[in-house]
């Protein structure tokens, strides 16, 4: 088991057919305490039971309020006295062309995608410095490597494309005490996010552009996220891992 005894926080993580949830299971399944976190608190309770309640903890908030933030990481703290890992999993998206991003569209898709990984990534970094360890992995996307052109429209690449901005500069800053940040960058992923906005023809020809002839999975993220939260990666760090089937080779 790669995560044994390791204390992890999913943000993001209540979706049925989301990336989150498929990683905190895959985390549990690693020997990990799991820590779920999403706005939806229906989506929550509904998870709840899915988990030993000893080796979970399941947490309505909003990575956009800061005081949420620290609230998680108090409320993890005192059930199991440490943080390994986080995934700043929280995303929205909003399909529309540049000319249609309205002011309160570009705080949004920014505040959720970006100002949340900031305060989410504030509020543990303090318990990984006393560890002396950490692992935090940023789910970025193929949309901010190639300019979007797939679901987000321009302002989701921009928030996307700051987490990897983010991501780099805290590794810089982190390392020497012994936290590692990394990004993921998944390609067309079958979640909740995309289920029913696909019809044939869409599909058909996204799979053109992709080497590999299919769309991404959840699993198939959540085994990059394990790679990089487990000790298998004890020495990357600011690193971007694809995970899109070879729609962007560079």
């Amino acid at each position: 088991m790669l995560l044994k005894d390791k204390v992890c926080i999913v943000t993001g993580a209540a979706g049925e057919k989301g990336i989150g949830l498929r990683t905190a299971k895959l985390f549990y399944e690693h020997g990990a305490s799991v820590v779920i976190s999403d706005i939806n608190e229906q989506a929550c309770e509904k998870v709840r039971s899915e988990f030993d309640p000893e080796r979970s903890l399941v947490v309505v908030g909003n990575v956009v309020n800061r005081d949420d933030c620290f609230n998680l990481a108090k409320a993890v703290m005192d059930k199991f006295g440490r943080i390994d890992v986080l995934i700043n999993n929280a995303g929205i998206t909003q399909p529309v062309k540049f000319e249609e991003i309205l002011p309160e569209d570009y705080d949004r898709i920014l505040d959720v995608n970006l100002r949340g990984m900031l305060y989410m990534s504030q509020a543990v970094v303090p318990h990984m410095k006393a560890e002396k360890s950490g692992s935090i992995i940023n789910t970025s996307s193929v949309s901010a490597q190639r300019g979007g052109g797939i679901f987000g429209g321009p302002h989701y690449s921009a928030a996307k494309a700051g987490m990897l901005g983010l991501g780099k500069a805290m590794a810089r800053e982190l390392g020497a005490f012994g936290i590692r940040i990394n990004s993921v960058t998944p390609g067309l992923i079958a979640t909740d996010i995309t289920a029913g906005k696909l019809d044939d023809q869409m599909k058909a020809k996204i799979l053109e552009g992709i080497p590999l002839a299919r769309m991404g999975t959840p699993e198939d993220v959540a085994k990059a996220f394990l790679f990089l939260a487990s000790d298998l990666s004890s020495y990357i760090t600011g690193a971007t891992l694809d995970v899109n089937g070879g729609m962007h080779i560079h």
